[in-house]
């Protein structure tokens, strides 16, 4: 008997918007909810949907809501229409640049706004601002035209963008050499003891959160990229720390998980834990002040401070700084009170 391996319909009217491959260690669940837990925005109501229409392949065969996911399988979503990201349609948003020449522009990007388009964000991000105001950028490794480098929805903070594809190159380049500069800003949970230090360990996806990255050690450290941030305390505010975070590498939401990993989430970063109060006393009081906190900085305590890199033309080294943002500026200064009156 000939060996079958499925393959997925020869359909030009379908076009891949996810594709997964479920991990070794993987228990039997049901794909709806499988895809809950890697589908950012996702609803039990829509993944249903989509299976009872035939948009949901396992090994290239269609299966309903009740499929039980088994360890190697290959999961496909497929719809009629193209991806968001592939109908990028430029739009005329403001932008905070802060250098501009033929070969490339520097913006500082305020915190929501998204970098490029993707699940649930398919409008207002930074590329459709800059394909309304330039034709021809070039596209990168993952054809998002202009970028570089990113930074997370709700990070603050400086981005360089190429014009040219010399420019992409030789910027790419510099990021992926290590030869780029950037330093950011954070309020992180806890008093961080040493004045520095270094966090190591690899980076990969969360193995039952997609949304979320972990450090991966020892025997499994080959599951993740290697990662490395240097960090300096800026000042110490009690139950919480302003340091200064230096990236050797740019894994995703890397300064966020090495920060947790040592025991120091970001201040209300939502996604890693840090929109609870995890430093602190039990007094109502305290819990309110906490709460006021969160409030005047509604996101992760992150700002993209400094970028430097050599210019792809001149070849003379390039360093920009932005202000940290009135938002985390605020909640500084709330610490900074309660900090001063707690040792009274």
């Amino acid at each position: 008997m000939e060996d079958y391996t499925p393959q997925l319909p020869e359909d030009d009217n379908l076009h891949e918007h996810y594709a997964f491959t479920v991990g070794k260690g993987q228990t039997p669940l049901r794909v709806d909810k499988y895809l809950m837990n890697f589908i950012e925005n996702a609803t039990r109501n829509k993944i249903q949907a989509a299976a009872k229409n035939g948009n949901i392949f396992v090994n290239g065969l269609p299966v309903k809501s009740n499929y039980k996911v088994k360890p190697n399988d290959a999961i496909k979503v497929m719809f009629e229409h193209p991806t968001y990201e592939g109908l990028l349609v430029g739009e005329n948003i403001p932008l905070d640049v802060v250098y501009e020449d033929d070969e490339l522009l520097v913006v500082n990007k305020p915190a929501g706004m998204v970098v490029h388009p993707g699940h649930g964000n398919y409008a207002g991000t930074l590329i459709n601002a800059l394909i309304y105001r330039f034709d021809n950028l070039p596209n990168n490794s993952s054809d998002r035209p202009g970028l570089v480098h990113r930074i997370d929805k709700d990070t603050s903070g400086l981005l360089v963008v190429a014009k040219t594809e010399h420019a992409m190159n030789y910027l790419s380049n510099q990021f992926a050499e290590k030869t780029s500069e950037r330093e950011y800003v954070a309020l992180v949970w806890g008093n961080v003891e040493a004045d520095e230090g270094t966090v190591e360990g690899n980076i990969g996806r969360h193995p039952k959160n997609r949304l979320q990255n972990t450090v991966f050690l020892g025997d499994e450290a080959d599951k993740g990229k290697p990662a490395v941030t240097h960090y300096k305390v800026l000042e110490r505010l009690g139950y919480v720390t302003l340091i200064s975070c230096k990236l050797e590498t740019g894994r995703t939401h890397q300064i966020r998980v090495h920060m947790k990993h040592i025991g120091h989430t970001l201040f209300n970063d939502e996604r890693y834990g840090g929109e609870k109060i995890l430093k602190g006393t039990t007094f109502t009081k305290y819990k309110q002040f906490v709460d006021n906190c969160f409030k005047v900085l509604p996101r992760q305590a992150l700002h993209a401070k400094t970028l430097g890199f050599e210019h792809p033309k001149t070849g003379e080294f390039m360093r920009f700084t932005s202000e940290v943002p009135d938002d985390i500026q605020q909640c500084v200064e709330k610490w900074r009170s309660y900090s001063k009156h707690q040792e009274l």
